[in-house]
């Protein structure tokens, strides 16, 4: 039993439209996590391209099984939730082990200190 041949053509091209979308923004995040130079770019990229690209993905299944089940289906929800905690909290510790494990070997290139008190590390005010 073919159930894709009862998917109406608008909700074929919507949902491929959305899984191609979701694709090629997952593959910009890793092609900018091969060519950024430092580690610190390269955080950036991948967890854009994974969370919108995963966005795209999801949004496409939700459409294709709610159409196909005549029912909403939304379990694809639970992933997106997911993926939007855990991508960033990710990132965050990832970006502060690399720093301060630069920061101990006494690293260049190191963006600088944040200060509370509004100056900049060379005494200028913010």
């Amino acid at each position: 039993m073919n159930h894709a041949a009862d998917l109406p053509v608008w909700a074929a091209l919507l949902a491929s439209f959305l899984v191609l979308l979701g694709a090629s923004l997952t593959l910009v995040g890793a092609i900018g996590l091969v060519r950024l130079k430092t580690f610190y770019d390269r955080l950036h990229a991948p967890s854009l391209g994974a969370t919108w690209g995963a966005a795209g993905i999801l949004l496409g299944s939700i459409l294709f099984f709610s159409v196909l089940q005549s029912r909403p289906v939304l379990h694809e929800v639970l992933i997106a939730v997911f993926l939007t905690v855990t991508t960033p909290v990710t990132l965050m510790l990832l970006g502060r082990a690399a720093l301060y494990r630069d920061r101990s070997e006494n690293a260049v290139d190191l963006p600088p200190p944040l200060r509370t008190d509004g100056e900049t590390r060379s005494g200028d005010s913010i």
